[in-house]
């Protein structure tokens, strides 16, 4: 039995106002994160569908990679680590990656800012020490920590109008938009994107700033607090995954229906081909298809599915739920999870052990619910 002490948890810039909001806090990925405020789970997920949620995601890492010898030659060492094509994202876009090991399989998902004199990387919270490591391996002192910084989600139909008031011409950004913009002082780096399925935008700013800026978006009648519980359904409807539940070292990008995000470039014929960890185990998987693929999956009945549960299909094992819930939107339970390439057909009917009892589960299109971005 292992007695030693646990690290203590981190606490967000933002943890006196979650307090004074009456935020539940729980510990997920070494921090203190509010789950659910006094309305609810169900109430903050469908508050976020209708009007507009702030989210408090300052856990996610921040990485900034300043070129030593110019931004394409920088965009060039990047891409040996990803398979996305880096060198054609413009100046004020952001784009989505993964991080591959040796295998071709996914060490973690990020977002990619073009900030025009560097990048900016969003890595997740349970990575951003291993990333930075990971990052600073391939490209020395280009990679950064952006310290002392907060990274605030604001999500919804009313997001726009909700930033506007404090930003005027915000609203004119497209979705996967990035762009620096002052307020009161502080430097905000925004980018029109989230993890919801909504248009929104995520930002980031100061520890010091931090609290000024929620509570002036907070001051918004359209938009109140949400915890992780609302995000974590909200990205489910979206068919959106969680990194350590339905993508980890164990799932190349093309098993996890993520093949959008390789580039064209870094395709079989493409101007730049390969060239990323895997390259060749991932790209025969394009050509070829995957034994397995992660799929929606929607039970029958009102009880979800949860993670880790049992698939069995006509010749019995099938595969496994990654991630499960009951989704507020689509009242009903939905999941996510891998199964057998043959068996991932919508419409394809399976069996899921719940509590020692099988219960019927038929494989669905992704996502559940259609996402809303301001393209």
């Amino acid at each position: 039995m292992d007695d030693r002490p646990s690290a203590p948890l981190r606490r967000l810039p933002l943890h006196d106002l979650h307090m004074a909001q009456g935020a539940r806090l729980v510990p997920f990925a070494g921090w203190e994160m509010p789950v659910q405020y006094e309305p609810g789970v169900m109430a903050e997920h469908l508050h976020t569908r209708s009007q507009a949620s702030l989210f408090d995601v300052s856990h996610m890492g921040q990485i900034l990679l300043r070129p030593r010898d110019g931004m394409a030659h920088l965009a060039l060492a990047l891409e040996s680590l990803v398979p996305a094509d880096i060198l054609s994202l413009p100046e004020g876009r952001q784009r989505y990656a993964l991080l591959l090991d040796d295998a071709g399989n996914i060490r973690d998902d990020i977002m990619v800012a073009h900030r025009g004199d560097h990048f900016l990387v969003v890595v997740n919270a349970s990575m951003r020490e291993a990333d930075l490591a990971h990052l600073q391996d391939a490209l020395g002192p280009q990679a950064e920590e952006a310290h002392a910084r907060a990274l605030l989600a604001l999500q919804g139909p009313a997001a726009a109008t909700a930033l506007a008031a404090l930003l005027p011409g915000v609203e004119s950004m497209r979705f996967m938009d990035s762009r620096a913009l002052p307020w009161q002082g502080a430097d905000l780096w925004i980018s029109r994107s989230g993890y919801t399925g909504e248009d929104g935008f995520e930002i980031s700013v100061s520890a010091a700033r931090a609290e000024a800026l929620a509570t002036a978006l907070l001051a918004h009648p359209a938009v109140r607090p949400a915890g992780l519980g609302a995000r974590d359904s909200l990205r489910l409807e979206a068919g959106l995954c969680l990194h350590g539940n339905d993508i980890d070292r164990t799932t190349s990008p093309v098993e996890a229906a993520l093949s959008w995000s390789i580039g064209k470039a870094r395709r079989t014929g493409g101007a730049r081909a390969g060239g990323f960890p895997g390259a060749d185990r991932v790209l025969r998987q394009l050509d070829l298809g995957p034994r397995r693929l992660r799929v929606g999956l929607r039970p029958e009945g009102r009880a979800p599915m949860r993670a880790g549960t049992a698939l069995a299909g006509p010749s019995g094992h099938a595969g496994h739920v990654t991630s499960g819930t009951f989704g507020p939107t689509v009242q009903a339970p939905i999941a996510m999870g891998y199964v057998d390439a043959t068996l991932a057909a919508p419409g394809t009917r399976l069996l899921g052990k719940i509590r020692g009892r099988e219960h019927p589960v038929t494989v669905a299109p992704l996502p559940f619910v259609p996402p809303s971005f301001h393209r």
